[in-house]
């Protein structure tokens, strides 16, 4: 049981080409968790076959959870993420779920900086802090991430034991901190990025929102951080 979890909020023009998108025969259920959408968000990710749910408390991490809360609800055993803008190539998604089902692995991500990227689809900023994050996150626990993409997928009995904590765009970052802290077998993978289909970026669109959501990354980190510290055995 294969569920994919599509957190969106205003995503009214892309959301149906989203749902539509995703490829027959790999994903079981497309979960759209409307985060507070003020447009037609809900009626077109229905219209195009998903189950929509909604989490109107705002932040994606709010929402990715809820969304997460359902999928083990109805007995998901691999939860995949994208996001709902039209950024995310759903053409990879058997690249991103079938090294859990077939391979052993128990989380794999895309790369966006590794793979083909339409001009202007990432920004400097996005593509340096998934660099720096993927330094500081290999100096920590000794894995190579090159991104903090939402396309991802992981194995639902190793979601359960993260005990994921934050609300909002730390989310992602928490994610991959607290998988390579339990030594999980981890795979990243390129996968291709497009500009978003439509509606506005909550984070790169405006300076307050990139300001927000890297002020959010960084405190995830230094709190996933000190909690992996804190868990270390001491020596005598």
């Amino acid at each position: 049981m294969i569920c994919l979890i599509i957190p969106a909020l205003n995503e009214e023009e892309p959301i149906g080409d989203v749902v539509r998108s995703v490829p027959n025969g790999v994903v079981d259920q497309v979960v759209v968790v409307d985060n507070g959408s003020t447009d037609r968000t809900c009626e077109r990710a229905r219209e195009a076959g998903a189950l929509v749910i909604t989490e109107p408390r705002r932040g994606y991490g709010r929402a990715c959870r809820t969304g997460v809360d359902l999928a083990l609800e109805i007995g998901a055993e691999v939860i995949a993420f994208m996001d709902g803008d039209g950024s995310d190539c759903p053409e990879f998604m058997h690249q991103i779920v079938s090294p859990i089902l077939f391979d052993g692995y128990d989380f794999v991500i895309g790369s966006r900086t590794r793979g083909k990227r339409e001009k202007g689809s990432l920004n400097l900023q996005q593509l340096c802090a998934g660099r720096l994050a993927g330094v500081l996150l290999r100096a920590l626990y000794g894995v190579r991430y090159t991104d903090m993409s939402p396309f991802r997928a992981i194995r639902a009995e190793l979601l359960k034991t993260l005990h994921m904590q934050e609300e909002s765009y730390g989310w992602n970052l928490e994610m991959q901190m607290r998988v390579a802290a339990r030594g999980a077998r981890i795979l990243e993978i390129p996968v291709d990025h497009r500009m978003r289909r439509g509606g506005e970026s909550k984070v790169s669109g405006t300076l307050k929102g990139t300001v927000i959501a890297g002020l959010r990354i960084l405190m995830t980190f230094f709190q996933v951080a000190a909690d992996h510290s804190e868990s270390m055995p001491r020596s005598i």
